[in-house]
């Protein structure tokens, strides 16, 4: 592997293909997360890399998005990272690299590495039942019919185990066909309006699971947010302060966090939703309307963190090398290949509600059929996104890093932009020239 020596913060790629005039205006204000590269070295066409560029200018254009950032990196070296558009509704202030953005459910992949380094440090077990470590959830008991106001329930016929958790297989309300009065009892008790993690187990604890534990995939946050709190309890530490010495720290994710600092919050992108009207609004939650403050009242697990494109960038590269980056080590590699392989061969089929094409390891989806997957991918592809727009993947066959970071929530029922995704994935691979 071939590594460069960088000029200083990251000077010396002004003027390259990968990044030209942005790098040099950012000058030492954005550091490289990551070694750069050109894109030809590693294997990048770089004319077909411009149709991706010119594909996010038009998406950030003045109808589109208000800004983005992507970040490309294969074999460890960053062979694209720029931003697009504006920080702002007003569109009045260029979006820098180093933006911040609520990253929402790519927290998930960060918390499933927490609950593994535990396992790894013999504190639990992944098939351990979670009632060990919380015991509020000792009794789970499923909707077998009825309504949410006189529900017909049964006992669970086994425990829920921290491997279900982490794969969406516990049983819970999921909004699947059939959840819809599991859903409304469990909106009663609102887990969500909890002051800490704690009170969400407690909340939860009350609430009946809409299916045995598994027996079926059923995306949910309820999950995630058990873990948060597993974590807490087997750590003897607060969530926050135990991903801030144990994961982020370590791998020098500064801008990662559940607030973002005073200092640091005019870096904070504009969450954006779109009006009946047809034009882009202010979304009104909290973060929203406060750039930089908390998304929830606790250190939410399930879609808790602002970061940036580099600093993900960082921890995908984590996983990607086998759970190291830098010399420091994360996770054990074998923990890694269990993290990306299709944890759902219990199930028939064995693949998530999303797709026929893609299971589901610990945090994130497995591509296990290109061709059956709408957003296409390739096989053993890893990854995840978030509700306002954000997505990563990681691609362990060509050891490939994709990240795209934009801040809009979509709507249904209105003329809301297109999802873009899956076209950025796309002229990704059709950059790829070996």
């Amino acid at each position: 592997m071939r590594w460069f020596v960088l000029l200083s913060c990251g000077l010396a790629l002004a003027g390259t293909q990968a990044f030209g005039k942005q790098a040099a205006t950012e000058g030492a204000a954005v550091r490289s997360p990551l070694p750069l590269a050109t894109p030809a070295s590693e294997g990048f066409s770089p004319r077909r890399l411009q149709r991706l560029e010119r594909f996010l200018r038009k998406a950030t254009d003045q109808q589109g998005y208000l800004g983005g950032v992507v970040l490309i990196a294969r074999d460890g070296h960053i062979v694209d990272w720029r931003a697009y558009g504006h920080r702002d509704l007003a569109r009045r202030e260029i979006l820098p690299r180093d933006a911040i953005f609520r990253i929402y459910s790519m927290t998930k992949t960060v918390t499933s590495v927490a609950v593994l380094q535990l396992a790894e440090a013999g504190k639990l077990e992944v098939d351990d039942p979670v009632a060990r470590y919380l015991p509020e959830l000792s009794k789970p008991q499923v909707m077998i019919g009825g309504t949410a106001d006189a529900p017909k329930l049964a006992s669970a016929r086994s425990q829920i185990t921290i491997r279900e958790l982490l794969t969406h297989t516990a049983g819970f309300p999921a909004g699947l066909d059939g959840d819809e009065e599991a859903v409304k009892a469990l909106e009663r008790i609102d887990p969500h309006g909890a002051k800490d993690l704690r009170g969400f187990v407690e909340r939860l604890s009350r609430a009946p699971l809409a299916a045995q534990p598994g027996t079926r995939f059923g995306y949910d946050g309820a999950a995630l947010e058990v873990l948060a709190r597993l974590v807490e309890v087997v750590s003897k530490e607060p969530y926050e302060v135990y991903l801030r010495k144990h994961i982020l720290d370590p791998l020098r994710m500064r801008d990662t966090g559940f607030n973002v600092p005073a200092e640091k919050r005019k870096r904070v992108i504009d969450l954006t939703t779109m009006g009946r009207d047809g034009r882009l609004v202010l979304d009104t939650s909290p973060s929203a309307v406060e750039p930089g403050a908390p998304l929830n009242a606790y250190p939410s697990g399930a879609g808790g963190l602002y970061s940036t494109a580099a600093d993900y960038a960082r921890f995908c590269q984590m996983l990607l090398d086998g759970g190291t980056l830098d010399d420091v080590r994360i996770l054990k590699r074998e923990t890694v290949a269990s993290m990306l392989r299709n944890q759902l061969t219990m199930l028939d089929p064995p693949v998530t509600q999303f797709s026929a094409g893609e299971g589901f390891g610990f945090g994130g989806y497995v591509v296990t059929d290109p061709g059956k997957r709408e957003q296409g991918g390739a096989m053993g592809q890893f990854g995840w996104s978030g509700a306002a727009s954000t997505t990563y993947m990681i691609n362990p066959r060509e050891h490939l890093v994709a990240i795209l970071m934009l801040q809009h929530l979509p709507r249904e029922g209105v003329h809301d932009l297109p999802r873009i995704s899956r076209d950025f994935y796309r002229l990704v691979y059709e950059s790829l020239e070996r």
